[in-house]
């Protein structure tokens, strides 16, 4: 594989499927944050009128708390925060060591195999974060 094929179809993959990921686990824990702190505003609110509004009121409330136990459940199995915070960094990490080896900058400077030295160091990154995913994932179980 030569240096344009590894950066085109290792590098850029790699930067563009951790930055989607980081993106759909950002929206997820927003979501779910967001329906949590809007939910529990609405308990107090609606059973203010519990005594003057009907009586279905009493199941509205015990579905919103229903729903703010299971989005919360949910939101902590399934570390969308610490999912989202991890792509992203990786994703940025990864863009990093390609601006630098792209300028011949850092440590890329003055090396002679600077492309086994790249790829040494994308390799190293990509199993390292998936060993840190795998211990993130291991400890939901």
């Amino acid at each position: 594989m030569n240096e344009d094929q590894y950066i085109k179809e290792r590098v850029d993959d790699q930067i563009e499927w951790y930055g989607s990921k980081s993106a759909t686990n950002k929206a997820l824990h927003l979501w779910t944050k967001g329906l949590i702190i809007t939910f529990s505003a609405l308990i107090p609110f609606i059973s203010g009128f519990l005594k003057s509004g009907p009586e279905y009121l009493d199941y509205v409330i015990g579905v919103l708390g229903m729903l703010v136990a299971i989005l919360t459940g949910i939101s902590e199995l399934m570390k969308f925060q610490e999912k989202w915070s991890k792509y992203r960094t990786t994703a940025e990490t990864l863009k990093h060591e390609k601006f630098l080896y792209s300028t011949q900058s850092g440590h890329y400077k003055d090396q002679e195999r600077h492309f086994n030295l790249f790829v040494g160091r994308i390799e190293n990154l990509i199993s390292t974060e998936n060993s840190d995913w795998s211990k993130i994932i291991n400890q939901e179980e």
